[in-house]
């Protein structure tokens, strides 16, 4: 009748211990594919199948923060009407920055990551990060950081390949803190993967957002144009110095066996061919156009741009564009904080496609569970948001992808779908 609850705490001593990774090679590549393995830390559904408010107020805060920093990032590169089909040469909206309203910020314990695995330096110092499609830089906490808690910090007089460079690093949040930092270049390896001379900021002032976050900071995997940095993203510099076979990664995002794979695909996890299509936007963003949403088979919404964005838990879209996507699904109606809700009893059936094969949401994946215990209404993955992105742009995150493997090439500046094995 609802979904069933989610809580994932898989047991990755893989991932922890820092033991090596299963490598992939041949003759002419010192490294084909690396898998890495994803630990999901928990979702907003609670263990009796409820929907948890606080957890999804603090989701959507996060998303619409994030979003507005990658806005100011595209805005001082000169980025203006950077969709196609959008408002033409438009001037970037920043919408206003969010705050919890009351959710407590301590608590991070149903927050959603998708976390794995890097060191950084020589010697090795290793961290725990989500790995995040939807920006580009790289950043850990300090040695130097008194608000950073319990977390791994990088200790740059300690790596002999760590280089201080010029500038500034900070991230704004909607609580009124912030996240602020160093510039470095460093070794930086995520599983057999090895970059030199890459990028990262050294945070030496944590916000409240990440302070008491299991994660010690994040991996950006979108493309040079949202790094803050103004240096080349982790993967971009892999392929630029020939570290990885193929200019592509991967990710599964699933209860269990959930991994990212760089250098290519893993084909035990996926059937068929890939379909690929094309990025559309120079901003970063890993971006597709010509997409549509059917509900219960019959067209819902067209001609949408979809960014694909593993560091968002739920699907995003213009108050407007929810508006006209719950007038398809009988019973729907607004909650708050842009979420809406449905009958249990009657979870529709929710499609994406994008000219060729249509992809379905699972029933599990859209329904995150009842308003409250023993009620008939459950809330729905898809909410109502201005992220100052544009018409008909829709934020795809977590929602769409744990039921698809979703590939991410740069020789091809697509971004690709296959049905899971």
């Amino acid at each position: 009748m609802f979904r069933k609850a989610t809580l994932v705490a898989v047991a990755l001593s893989l991932l922890v211990s820092g033991n090596p990774l299963e490598v992939v090679r041949d003759a002419k590549h010192p490294v084909s594919g690396v898998r890495i393995p994803l630990q999901q830390r928990s979702t907003v559904t609670s263990a009796n199948g409820v929907f948890n408010y606080d957890a999804g107020v603090r989701e959507v805060v996060k998303l619409q923060n994030k979003h507005r920093q990658n806005l100011i990032t595209i805005e001082k590169k000169g980025g203006s009407g950077f969709f196609p089909g959008t408002a033409g040469n438009r001037s970037i909206a920043l919408p206003v920055p969010q705050k919890r309203g009351g959710v407590p910020l301590a608590d991070q314990g149903d927050d959603v990551s998708w976390s794995g695995a890097v060191s950084i330096g020589s010697p090795a110092q290793k961290f725990i990060v989500t790995f995040d499609t939807g920006s580009s830089d790289l950043w850990v906490p300090s040695s130097s950081c008194k608000s950073c808690g319990k977390h791994n910090k990088y200790n740059p007089s300690k790596s002999s390949q760590s280089t201080k460079q010029q500038g500034s690093f900070s991230i704004s949040y909607g609580d009124g803190s912030s996240s602020s930092g160093t510039p470095y270049t460093d070794t930086v390896t995520v599983g057999g993967v090895t970059v030199t001379k890459q990028y990262l900021a050294a945070v030496t002032q944590e916000s409240a957002e990440f302070q008491s976050q299991p994660i010690d900071g994040l991996l950006g995997m979108g493309l040079p144009a949202l790094s803050e940095l103004k240096g080349t993203p982790f993967f971009s510099s892999a392929v630029q110095q020939g570290k990885v076979k193929e200019g592509s990664f991967a990710f599964k995002l699933a209860e269990s066996g959930s991994e990212l794979f760089i250098g290519g695909t893993n084909s035990e996890l996926y059937t068929g061919d890939v379909e690929f299509h094309p990025v559309v936007s120079d901003t970063g963003f890993w971006a597709i156009d010509n997409g549509a949403v059917t509900v219960d088979g019959k067209a819902a919404a067209s001609q949408l741009i979809t960014i694909i964005d593993s560091g968002t838990t739920l699907i995003a879209v213009t108050p407007n564009d929810a508006d006209a996507f719950y007038q398809n699904i009988q019973g729907a109606q607004q909650l708050e904080q842009g979420f809406y809700t449905f009958p249990c009893d009657a979870t529709p059936q929710v499609a994406l496609s994008w000219g060729g094969k249509t992809w379905a949401i699972s029933a599990d994946s859209f329904n995150l569970g009842q308003v409250e215990e023993g009620s008939s209404d459950c809330v729905a993955a898809i909410i109502a948001m201005d992220l100052g992105l544009g018409d008909n742009v829709w934020l795809v995150g977590d929602t769409f992808m744990k039921n698809v493997y979703s590939v991410f090439s740069i020789d091809k500046n697509s971004v690709g779908f296959a049905e899971l094995s």
